[in-house]
């Protein structure tokens, strides 16, 4: 069985993200973000939500770890900003449904939810500039970058919480993170 392992970043949605891997078939584990790396065996991460890039742990580390990384809403951020991008306010800050234009379809991660999806997302924070070897993959009215990818180096994330309820295909998000893991 595939074994995905959650990083909690602090995020008041971090074990639904847990929960919805389990529903999709994954051994998954959430695990504080000052874990030391040397102690993940996994097939993949999540970096999760979270409220500030004050409290990320070692995430930077994570990073440098060679299995598919995904970040969702502050963990997109984390990557953005520790890989050479930029993160900044938002014009919009609080959660939201939002209507998201998928702007690559054949995106591994977001690619199946063409052409549009409904999201919940909290706009406080985003991505600015794309960190190098990265595509923006989403976008919004509210947001210009609302999902990025690296599918050479297998990272990938999503401003909006796949995780809830809100979040109209968030499972075929798992689903999608879960085949980028179990592929060889």
């Amino acid at each position: 069985m595939t074994r995905i392992v959650v990083v909690d970043n602090h995020g008041q949605f971090t074990h639904l993200e847990r929960r919805a891997l389990r529903d999709v078939g994954v051994d998954a584990e959430l695990i504080d973000n000052d874990t030391p790396p040397a102690e993940i065996d996994a097939d993949g991460i999540v970096l999760s939500g979270g409220p500030d890039m004050d409290r990320i742990g070692r995430c930077r580390e994570y990073l440098e770890l060679d299995v598919p990384i995904l970040g969702i809403c502050l963990g997109m951020q984390i990557m953005a900003a520790e890989l050479g991008g930029s993160v900044t306010g938002g014009e919009y800050g609080g959660y939201a449904d939002v209507d998201v234009e998928i702007d690559d379809e054949t995106d591994p991660l977001v690619g199946s939810l063409a052409p549009t999806t409904r999201v919940w997302a909290s706009h406080a924070d985003e991505v600015e500039t794309l960190p190098e070897g990265f595509v923006r993959t989403a976008s919004s009215d509210v947001c210009a970058t609302e999902a990025i990818s690296n599918v050479e180096d297998d990272r990938y994330g999503v401003q909006w919480h796949p995780e809830v309820a809100h979040t109209e295909e968030g499972e075929a998000v798992f689903e999608n993170f879960l085949a980028i893991c179990e592929s060889p």
